[in-house]
């Protein structure tokens, strides 16, 4: 701790006091948002490891089927049904506040047809493939809005744990010190006046007085 290079005088005693009340308040809304901010992030990350877990296993068991239906049916026959899927998924985004944070809703409209090739020269694994790749595609949205959160608040939750560090282990000492300071600086000041009032009044006023005594 280390108290601030200021004159003890009365005047910097009253702003110092309202700047450290200030500080005082600050920290307290600063402790409230960081719990706040603390249990979101938690919540939000838990999801988000729980669906990123689900889209693992879904990507990996349609890439294996697809994988499957590549050796029954070709390379070229499977492109020719990847390229019959014309239609694409409009997304919208959003966007909601939790303490000041922006955190993204993204929702998705429109998706490819169910069954947008021809069933002639395909198999049932393509269809396996297709359906598994279909709920990736839903669940992609949702994944994409709790990263993004995930990112955003445990980024504002290190620019207020700094912030909450700073007042408390800096900023309210400092200015805490300085007050006891000045306050320890002006009660000896009144201290020396009162002594050398008190010398004033017990001097004896006329001098011929005291030296006749």
């Amino acid at each position: 701790m280390s108290r601030l290079d200021i004159p003890p005088t009365r005047s910097n005693l009253l702003q110092i006091r309202q700047e450290l009340q200030f500080a005082r308040e600050g920290y307290e809304i600063l402790d409230k948002k960081r719990e706040v901010l603390t249990s979101e992030l938690i919540r939000v990350a838990h999801d988000a490891e729980e669906l990123q877990t689900r889209m693992r296993d879904l990507m990996s068991s349609a890439y294996h089927i697809l994988g499957q239906a590549r050796l029954i049916m070709g390379q070229e026959n499977l492109e020719w049904a990847a390229l019959a899927v014309n239609k694409t998924v409009d997304v919208q985004i959003q966007s909601r506040s939790i303490m000041g944070v922006s955190l993204p809703r993204i929702k998705a409209r429109g998706e490819p047809p169910e069954m947008p090739y021809s069933l002639g020269n395909t198999t049932a694994a393509l269809d396996e493939a297709s359906a598994a790749f279909r709920e990736v595609l839903d669940n992609l949205p949702e994944l994409s809005e709790l990263v993004t959160s995930v990112w955003r608040l445990a980024g504002e939750l290190r620019k207020t744990q700094r912030r909450v560090n700073a007042l408390q282990y800096i900023f309210i000492p400092d200015y805490e010190e300085t007050v006891a300071f000045i306050e320890s600086a002006l009660e000896e000041r009144e201290r020396e006046e009162t002594f050398r009032l008190k010398l004033l009044k017990n001097r004896p006023s006329n001098p011929a007085q005291s030296e006749s005594a």
